[in-house]
């Protein structure tokens, strides 16, 4: 005897529905639905900060536990799991952030769900925690940072080769995005190229191919490191000092590359270029920094690359303004320093003076000098001057201090001696010990044996006079800092360097 079902009215119906919720949430408490994050927010990370000083965080994910889909009467598939809410807050120092506790964030939709948490105010570390609505298992993710985020980019003294002694102490308010795309505590030596995720920083074999470090040849290498301290992360304890607003640092440099190695033509290779793997690491960290400190131009200080210097270093601070979708991006730069070598001083010194009058040439460039930083090898700053160094960055970074002592002009005045002023002074010109570095040349570039005393003017004390005996040549000029090895110490009150410049046209 067949059998026939009756529909069910529509009132009996929605009673059905009730009780067969009732029952699936028996069966499948949910407390067994658990979230997983799967993009937006890592143990670690640091989320820059807005004009209105605060960050919002939007995560996505998959859910785990979900009840399986009731059937649907006459179709082949079950319907969809009805949309729960996902909740969460924001827990710093033991307690919720004041209207940061439980709250609806978003939303599940079928396995996945998406969330934001908005105007996340600046500070942490935060621990993040987010729930099914009802739920008793609870996803956190710890240590979020939002403050501000720095590219560290260039070649050797921006990887950092200092000795791997007296290290600065990490702090919780300054983490770094590793080379293996991995938020962690900031710590130096901050980057590691054999074993990074960009390819274009490993180590060539026997063949000549690209090939990552693994295993217990990593561990290895890491365990014999003995170099590897930079400027990048006291440059971030000095300004965590200074504002107490987190930093996040995204290591990008390379030692030995040159301009043509960063051009950002190579962008489209990705991860097999310096500039895409840069450019791939802002993305992931989040598409908006607070600027990029930039140590290169020793690779280019020879007599073929000299040359496109200026156009090449031009283009890659407004393609990486462009790409960043940044116009006003901030290029903290620092003028290539001290080489131990008897290679002629020429392209060195050009390369230095270009780099100043980048300043000139585009907005929001800074430039600081290194000349008079102490080294740990023949060329490379060492642990204890990259301080000094984050120092000056820091004073830019946080628009403390003027540039520093920066050249106007050179001027002939009572016939014996050479008056060099500057501007962008911090209050005067001083020194320790005997004055040094000033230099007078032929037209020629060749030095002159003129000059038997340098001292900071009595009546402008933002001016050196430059005592010296004999005649000047045709086309006089002036030099700070010639050769590649000077002894320099000529700073200004707050500690900002006189640059290498020159030559200078000496007036007459």
């Amino acid at each position: 005897m067949r059998t026939r079902s009756l529909p069910i009215p529509g009132e009996s119906r929605a009673r059905l529905l009730t009780l067969t919720t009732l029952l699936v949430s028996v069966l499948f408490p949910a407390a067994a639905q658990t979230l997983q994050v799967t993009k937006g927010a890592a143990d670690y990370q640091v989320f820059q900060r807005g004009p209105a000083n605060s960050a919002s965080v939007k995560l996505e994910g998959t859910v785990a536990g979900l009840p399986p889909a009731a059937p649907v009467k006459g179709k082949a598939k079950a319907a969809a799991p009805a949309a729960l809410a996902v909740e969460a807050r924001v827990i710093a120092a033991g307690m919720p952030v004041a209207g940061f506790d439980w709250k609806e964030a978003g939303k599940t939709s079928g396995a996945s769900w998406a969330a934001e948490i908005a105007n996340l105010p600046t500070g942490g570390p935060y621990r993040l925690e987010l729930r099914v609505a009802g739920s008793a298992a609870v996803t956190t993710v710890s240590d979020l940072l939002v403050g501000d985020l720095y590219i560290l980019a260039g070649q050797s003294n921006m990887e950092g080769v200092g000795n791997l002694e007296n290290t600065p102490l990490p702090s919780a308010l300054v983490n770094s995005l590793d080379m293996t795309d991995t938020w962690v505590a900031a710590t130096d030596p901050l980057h590691r190229l054999p074993d990074s995720t960009d390819a274009v920083h490993w180590r060539r074999n026997a063949q000549g191919q690209a090939e990552r470090l693994t295993g217990d040849a990593l561990r290895q290498w890491i365990a014999n490191r003995k170099k590897g301290a930079g400027v990048g992360l006291p440059f971030a304890l000095e300004m965590v000092r200074r504002t107490g607003v987190p930093v996040g640092l995204i290591p990008c440099a390379h030692g030995g590359t040159s301009m043509a190695q960063w051009d950002p033509q190579l962008k489209d290779k990705g991860g097999d270029s310096l500039y895409g793997g840069t450019l791939r690491r802002f993305r992931l960290a989040g598409g908006k920094v607070r600027g990029i400190l930039w140590y290169q131009g020793e690779s280019d200080a020879g007599p073929k690359t000299v040359g496109v210097f200026e156009e090449k270093l031009r283009g890659l601070i407004q393609a990486f303004r462009t790409d960043f979708g940044q116009p006003d991006l901030p290029f903290y730069q620092v003028q290539i320093g001290r080489y131990v070598s008897n290679a002629s001083p020429v392209e060195w010194n050009r390369v230095q003076d270009l780099q100043l009058k980048m300043e000139s040439l585009l907005p929001n460039v800074f430039t600081t000098g290194c000349a008079d930083c102490q080294l740990d090898d023949g060329i490379h700053v060492g642990t204890d001057d990259v301080r000094l160094l984050a120092v000056r960055l820091a004073n830019r970074a946080t628009g403390s201090t003027r540039k520093g002592p920066r050249p106007v002009s050179a001027k002939v005045v009572k016939g014996s001696i050479v008056v060099v002023e500057f501007a962008e002074v911090n209050g005067k010109l001083v020194h320790e010990g005997r004055l040094n570095g000033f230099s007078i040349h032929d037209a020629a570039g060749v030095p002159q044996p003129l000059v038997f005393r340098q001292r900071v003017s009595a009546s402008n004390p933002n001016a050196v006079e430059l005592l010296f005996g004999g005649k000047l040549p045709e086309g006089a000029t002036v030099q700070h800092g010639y050769g590649r090895d000077p002894y320099l110490n000529l700073r200004d009150q707050a500690g900002m360097p006189a640059p290498v410049f020159g030559p200078m046209p000496i007036q007459k």
